[in-house]
């Protein structure tokens, strides 16, 4: 084990202590001012995969936007060969900037990352605090391939891209016939477009890293560990939540908690 990855087993060790019971350590309300949360849904979804959540938060005084990204959930219909990682991030900054908010904190889930970094890259001046929920957290000139590959994954991603030859990119799980809302096929591009990062003031916005770790398993086992490691590096707080890759399902009212804990 490298120094830095016994750096990381020893933090999130203690966020495992600290937070096994978010909502004991929070309480039943916070003081805190209402916050603006805009959540980025991760591949294969949208955003009514987030509807719960939103209550919830909505319901504690918060307020929250969930814009579904091009070809996926209510926007299906407009998935064409041609959308791009690009294109997502367009969504998210149009849907900032059309709808005036500001002081936001952006929750990038999974591959939702990708495209929160591209966001924060483009309008930082519109963003509070960047969340990454175990989400890709990429480096300029990375494609979702590439930062798979990066943190020693490449196998399953990888061949979900190869086999989708110039299609979209439809994993064992996604069932044509299933009734909606259900996960849809992921435009191919979004995975293998590189990100460019240029602005310099988005590295200099504060960032959350909320790693989910699976009830008995450990943290630096975890896939998204590699990429809790790079914000580690770059200073940002790094959490644990015990709960599997979609806590918005399985661990609704523990990520509620952890999410108005961490905004101001």
């Amino acid at each position: 084990m490298t120094r830095a990855t016994l750096a990381l087993a020893l933090l999130l060790s203690a966020g495992c202590a600290g937070r096994g019971d978010p909502l004991a350590e929070t309480g039943p309300a916070t003081s805190h001012e209402p916050t603006t949360f805009v959540v980025v849904h991760g591949a294969w979804g949208g955003g009514w995969a987030w509807g719960a959540v939103d209550s919830m938060l909505t319901s504690a005084g918060h307020r929250v936007s969930r814009p579904t990204l091009t070809g996926l959930g209510e926007r299906v219909h407009l998935a064409r060969p041609e959308t791009d990682l690009e294109t997502h991030v367009t969504d998210v900054v149009n849907h900032l900037v059309f709808e005036r908010l500001d002081d936001v904190v952006l929750v990038g889930h999974s591959y939702g990352g990708m495209v929160a970094v591209g966001v924060a890259h483009r309008v930082p001046e519109r963003i509070r605090r960047l969340v990454l929920l175990d989400a890709f957290l990429p480096e300029d000139g990375e494609s979702v391939v590439d930062a798979v590959r990066a943190a020693g994954g490449e196998s399953g991603i990888g061949n979900m891209v190869g086999g989708a030859g110039t299609g979209p990119i439809v994993p064992a799980w996604v069932d044509p016939d299933a009734p909606w809302p259900t996960d849809v096929p992921q435009p191919l591009r979004t995975f293998t477009q590189p990100l460019e990062l240029r602005d310099p003031a988005a590295s200099r916005l504060p960032g959350t890293y909320i790693l989910t770790v699976d009830p008995g398993a450990q943290p630096e086992d975890d896939f998204f560990a590699a990429f809790a490691r790079r914000a580690e590096a770059r200073g940002w707080q790094v959490l644990v939540l015990r709960a599997d890759h979609n806590p918005q399902n399985s661990a609704r009212a523990e990520l509620t908690a952890l999410l108005r804990e961490i905004a101001p």
